[in-house]
């Protein structure tokens, strides 16, 4: 499968470069009959029953502009994770940075831990008191870095809380999962208002958003991210299955996140690691329905919504496209269905 099978055309002036207001005014196309809805309208399309998941991950203000010492050259360091005490990060530009170099961004010094391999490193942060313990450097990157945006966006954002979700809970990510940017407190109110119940899990997005595949669709390679599927959530997807009800993943990490915990056809509690990488194919044994974001030519993300629904993609990416949907991050939606699973199955 070659990755020119997920190409398709995205004029520079569909991008879009802030979000609405508000929120859940942003438009959404029902993709089973090609209809102009709003996300405002989520519950009307959704039925009594269902369960809709979201991804309460936070996005960390992760990305640090510094100075590397001695020369006092700037670079901007962008952090993915943590992992035990280094941090894995985007260094730009990376060329001069070795093991050992050392860079000062504000109240943060860090160093660098291993030599850059395509732009990555791995460091250790402390304060420039010599802190280095995990809640005092946290405190500290929230006080002096920036949240990052997509590369697309060239925008600042007057409000940096616009690109959290009301939900936002844990801080873990370095980018937000959008489809969940348009839900409000009134749309989450009205949808329990219909019968239609809320759960969360937790995925931290990292690398993978940022890296476009450049091979063939097979030999591409998801980075590990790590993840939470609750036993609350999966009570909650298994009621709602004996009962007829769907399971709506609200954005493609929710997606991976269910599927990952999805064993034997059977959702089951999971906190762990996850790298699927869902191409057409796959055979989804946890969501029914998809409320997502339009995603970048030849991503990842594409390529699960085409083994979500088919060629059918096609026509939906086109048909936005030519009605005027605004696309990815801070873009339009869709609402994506499978065939309905009788009660009691998988």
């Amino acid at each position: 499968m070659k990755i020119s099978s997920f190409a398709y055309r995205l004029p520079d002036g569909l991008i879009a470069q802030s979000p609405v207001e508000p929120r859940d005014s942003a438009r959404l196309i029902r993709a089973s009959d090609l209809t102009d809805w709003t996300v405002r309208d989520l519950p009307e399309l959704l039925h009594p029953g269902d369960l809709v998941v979201v991804n309460d991950t936070r996005v960390r203000a992760a990305r640090l502009i510094g100075r590397r010492e001695p020369t006092g050259g700037r670079v901007e360091l962008l952090l993915l994770g943590r992992r035990g005490d280094r941090w894995q990060a985007l260094a730009r530009p990376a060329r001069r940075l070795r093991s050992g170099s050392t860079i000062r961004a504000s109240g943060l010094v860090a160093r660098i831990e291993t030599d850059p391999v395509e732009g990555q490193v791995d460091l250790t942060l402390r304060t420039g008191s010599g802190e280095a313990g995990e809640e005092v450097v946290e405190r500290a990157i929230a006080e002096v870095g920036l949240v990052p945006l997509p590369p697309y966006i060239h925008r600042v954002l007057d409000d940096p809380e616009r690109y959290q979700t009301v939900f936002a809970s844990r801080v873990g990510s370095a980018a937000a999962p959008t489809a969940g940017l348009h839900l409000t407190a009134r749309t989450l109110g009205d949808l329990a208002k219909r019968g239609i119940g809320l759960a969360r899990i937790e995925l931290r997005i990292g690398l993978d958003t940022f890296r476009p595949i450049t091979t063939e669709i097979a030999d591409h390679r998801m980075h590990t991210e790590w993840m939470e599927v609750p036993e609350a959530t999966v009570d909650r997807m298994l009621e709602t299955r004996r009962s007829g009800g769907r399971v709506v993943a609200v954005g493609t990490t929710v997606v991976r996140a269910l599927e990952t915990a999805c064993r034997n056809g059977r959702p089951a509690p999971y906190r762990g690691s996850t790298s699927l990488y869902i191409t057409p194919g796959y055979r989804f044994g946890a969501v029914d329905a998809l409320l997502t974001n339009f995603h970048m030519p030849g991503s990842s993300l594409l390529v699960l919504v085409a083994a979500f629904v088919g060629e059918s993609w096609r026509s939906v990416y086109e048909t936005a496209r030519d009605r005027g949907y605004r696309f990815l991050s801070f873009g339009d939606a869709m609402l994506l269905e499978r065939a309905p699973t009788p009660a009691g199955s998988r």
